[in-house]
């Protein structure tokens, strides 16, 4: 339900943003309010259990969850509608942990080594899910459907976690760093704003933007300044001395940053610039999401002697082979090429993802594990978060300059004129819609060419990883 939420709004964008009169530049917040918001809260849930009782902070999230998908059906504003997605993401960001430790500890420890990739498994499931079922939910049924829908979930494990479990005893209150994390936290949230925001207030010719920058240095300076002054303190850097970790955890930022503004960008991409229905426009993204899932368990029942890293470089060619498919979309396309590369890019994520876990955690001091998860799902999240952020700009950027140089014959005497006869008013108006279309293609394919760069520069990473040593 969680992950599943990340992605669910993904076809319905258009009529979401027609629904709330969002401009272009403000459909990436939908998504990345959601991720940045989980983010930020997921660290403080060990705490948070510790000092008010796991059951009781998993309900409570529960609950503002569900309250969180009502606002987001009355919302009338954007503004009010990214609050609602914030304050969703934040009540999630407790959910996944939590539900971690509740299988660790109901279930019995032979079971143990399954949890791992179920958890995987159902997460992509979620997520790779979500835009064909918000699609089809939103075309048929308008868009509110698409919260309306997790409503019954959420209830429901409201009542079974009430009724059937019981509140771990004896949790020990473990100490926070909250100078730490209010440091970081206003360090990305400064960030975040700033690259959601720069593109429509001019970057730093806007005051606020200067502010957004201001407080992004000044929170990352003291939180350094502070990592390297304290002993303990928040996200323990002390896991990224282990080189197989650190390794790992770069790279899955990088395809982070590749995972969702893939689907960011391909759902408008259909509807808006090439014609698809919603609903279709979600079905297309069901074969990525099937080659991802199927490789996800694939790789995870690979043997344990098998070089892992010959997964992790497999599963970097394909992605990047997946991502140059789509170097040649077309307006002209049908959707043939769009799943193909979807399918493409899709396995060769589903075989990066469990290889990069275990290639992270295969030579970490399992004394360190706890907080070496954090700061890896954290790597990933805020990937996402900031790539969606990074590829809206440079596609409303880049837009702009296409559009700039594809119309600057579209004059009423100019030479398309000579070629078609004068350009009325209409006329002029049609033209210049086609070439807007023409321009806002040619900018997605260019923020294809840019991912696809990331994963190039993040694939020879790979060679420094290092095949842990086996016992005999």
């Amino acid at each position: 339900m969680q992950a599943f939420n990340i992605s669910v709004p993904n076809a319905a964008v258009l009529h979401v943003q027609g629904g709330l009169s969002m401009t272009d530049d403000e459909i990436g917040w939908v998504f990345s309010s959601y991720i940045a918001a989980g983010a930020l809260v997921m660290p403080m849930t060990h705490w948070l259990a510790g000092r008010f009782g796991r059951k009781r902070i998993f309900l409570l999230s529960l609950a503002l969850f569900a309250l969180a998908l009502e606002l987001c059906t009355l919302a009338t504003t954007p503004l009010s509608f990214v609050g609602a997605r914030i304050m969703q993401g934040a009540a999630s960001g407790t959910l996944a942990p939590l539900s971690m430790a509740i299988l660790l500890d109901e279930l019995p420890p032979l079971r143990h080594g399954h949890i791992g990739p179920t958890w995987s498994v159902t997460a992509m499931l979620g997520i790779v899910s979500g835009p064909a079922v918000g699609g089809w939910l939103s075309e048929y049924h308008g868009w509110h459907s698409i919260f309306y829908l997790s409503l019954p979930m959420a209830v429901g494990i409201f009542l079974v976690v009430a009724l059937c479990l019981r509140e771990k005893s004896g949790a020990r209150v473990v100490p926070f760093d909250f100078f730490g994390f209010a440091a970081f936290s206003v360090g990305i949230a400064g960030l975040q704003m700033l690259m959601d925001r720069g593109e429509r207030l001019e970057w730093f010719a806007s005051t606020e933007i200067r502010v957004e920058a201001i407080a992004a240095a000044l929170g990352f300076y003291l939180y350094i300044v502070h990592a390297f002054t304290r002993r303990d303190h928040y996200l323990n850097t002390t896991v990224l001395r282990d080189r197989n970790f650190s390794v790992a955890t770069a790279m899955y930022f990088i395809y982070g940053f590749v995972l969702l503004p893939t689907l960011a960008l391909t759902s408008p991409m259909l509807e808006e610039l090439l014609g698809y229905p919603a609903d279709t426009a979600g079905y297309l993204t069901l074969p990525r999401g099937a080659a991802l899932v199927c490789a996800l368990i694939l790789t995870w029942r690979v043997p344990a002697w098998l070089d892992n890293r010959i997964a992790v470089l497999g599963g970097a060619a394909l992605s990047a082979l997946g991502t140059w498919l789509m170097l040649g979309y077309s307006p002209a396309m049908d959707s043939v090429p769009v799943m193909a590369a979807g399918a493409v890019q899709g396995a060769g994520l589903g075989m990066l993802l469990p290889a990069l876990s275990r290639a992270a955690f295969s030579t970490l001091n399992p004394a360190l594990r706890s907080e070496a998860t954090v700061i890896f799902n954290l790597a990933r999240l805020f990937g996402s978060t900031l790539g969606i952020s990074v590829v809206q700009i440079f596609f409303y950027a880049n837009t702009q300059s296409m559009h700039l140089a594809l119309a600057k014959h579209l004059r009423p005497y100019g030479p398309v004129a000579q070629a078609t006869g004068h350009l009325a008013g209409r006329q002029l108006a049609l033209f210049n819609e086609l070439v807007t279309g023409q321009a806002a293609i040619v900018a997605v394919i260019g923020q294809f060419k840019l991912l696809l760069v990331a994963m190039l520069a993040a694939s020879p990473l790979v060679f420094l990883l290092r095949k842990p040593r086996t016992s005999h």
